[in-house]
């Protein structure tokens, strides 16, 4: 009885002694909370998507609480949150252009086609490596949803074979844009201004031959514009959303119908 009653009163030091030592410990090596820090976490949407730069909100508020980034970087929390950061910063209040999500295709089913029955992982990613997916196109979106799947504000949805981007929605955070293995998701500024639907890059006869309605580098756009805001590069029309005035003459002049108007993109 005494050996055993012995062994408990050891086990039981041994544990006190631990514990007293991890209460040091956690006393000594303490990491010192930066209080202003997490207000502004507090303030910032919580997305950490990371287009704001920084590894997640957490880090984003580490940079703005010792004065190593602006507030108006956050693009899901817009301009209020920047506002409201900029007033507890007690700095001035930084302007913040509206950004929306867009998708540099217009191939769906009724313009393009499909070169083979996919049967696979149903990711975009994943169809990506089969001779380089599945479209006819090989620009094109193949609409399984990798976008969709990630955007947390439920702005993006798969119709008809491509995605469609919400832009009372989009809050462009960019998550949709890394997830994307083709490239063809971009930001642009949500303003009136003419943009390019497409993302092929080959020359106006191959493209024809995939898709209905793809830029086929016929530069009618650019000599319409009046601001010169749009000119055709490797066989593509691009737009510059500094200069374009959203007038809609390389719209109306595009024989093949892929360029619109930001209202127009859903």
């Amino acid at each position: 009885m005494n050996e055993i009653l012995f062994a408990v009163l050891i086990v039981a030091g041994i544990g006190l002694i631990a514990g007293i030592g991890l209460a040091v410990a956690s006393i000594v090596f303490a990491v010192p909370k930066d209080e202003k820090a997490e207000k502004i976490t507090e303030m910032l949407p919580g997305a950490n998507c990371g287009a704001c730069g920084y590894s997640g909100c957490s880090g984003y508020a580490a940079a703005l609480s010792k004065g190593e980034a602006k507030p108006g970087l956050c693009a899901p929390g817009g301009a209020e949150t920047a506002q409201e950061i900029s007033a507890f910063l007690g700095i001035a209040s930084s302007s913040m252009e509206k950004k929306v999500a867009m998708v540099r295709c217009m191939g769906s089913y009724d313009v393009t086609s499909d070169k083979m029955e996919y049967q696979g992982i149903h990711s975009c990613s994943a169809a990506a490596l089969l001779a380089g997916g599945v479209t006819s196109c090989q620009f094109g979106c193949m609409g399984l949803g990798d976008c969709a799947r990630v955007c947390p504000y439920g702005a993006i949805e798969v119709c008809n074979g491509m995605a469609r981007v919400d832009p009372k929605r989009c809050r462009a955070c960019s998550l949709c844009v890394a997830a994307c293995p083709k490239g063809l998701i971009t930001l642009v500024p949500y303003k009136k201004q003419a943009v390019v639907r497409c993302s092929n890059c080959e020359k106006g006869a191959a493209t024809m031959k995939v898709c209905k309605i793809g830029c086929i580098g016929c530069k009618k756009c650019e000599k319409t514009c009046p601001q010169q805001a749009i000119h055709v590069e490797n066989f593509h029309a691009v737009v510059d959303p500094e200069k374009c005035i959203g007038c809609g003459a390389c719209a109306e002049a595009c024989p093949r119908h892929c360029i619109s108007m930001t209202e127009d993109m859903v």
